[in-house]
């Protein structure tokens, strides 16, 4: 981002999380306050990334053993004769699907848990800088009256 701007920029999408990364904005008149919210999205967008990246990762990697094991299991090939990628109907993806989900349920839920916290903490720290830049501006303009 230019140096004079003011305010957060979102990137492209990452290639592996499939997130868009935030460059956040650090006011030279950050309070502690608006430091430690900062802080903690920036820590919750690290590890939103680092999450998406290691399932989008484990994703591909076991989709395409379970698309390779099928097509040997039926006698084929990975390319066919064109050379064109061999795939699988949609029923037998989703039984590769359904099972993706249900293998890492736990991991889904301890994620969604954790993203719950860290949000709630992002949200609980935002209201805290709204009313303390909410006092500041009522007793700059009971000052200024």
């Amino acid at each position: 981002p230019p140096a004079h701007s003011r305010k957060d920029w979102i990137g492209p999408p990452d290639k592996h999380s499939n997130l868009r990364p935030v460059i956040f904005y650090v006011s030279p008149e950050e309070s502690p306050l608006e430091r430690r919210l900062r802080e903690a999205r920036q820590e919750a967008q690290a590890c939103d990334q680092c999450f998406w990246a290691r399932h989008n990762r484990a994703f591909h990697q076991e989709k395409e053993e379970f698309i390779y094991s099928r097509l040997k299991a039926k006698g084929l090939e990975v390319r066919d004769e064109t050379g064109q990628k061999a795939t699988l109907n949609a029923e037998e993806m989703a039984d590769f699907y359904k099972d993706f989900l249900s293998k890492n349920f736990r991991k889904h839920m301890q994620y969604n848990r954790d993203w719950y916290k860290r949000n709630f903490t992002i949200t609980f720290l935002m209201g805290q800088v709204a009313l303390v830049r909410a006092l500041r501006w009522l007793r700059w303009k009971k000052k200024n009256v």
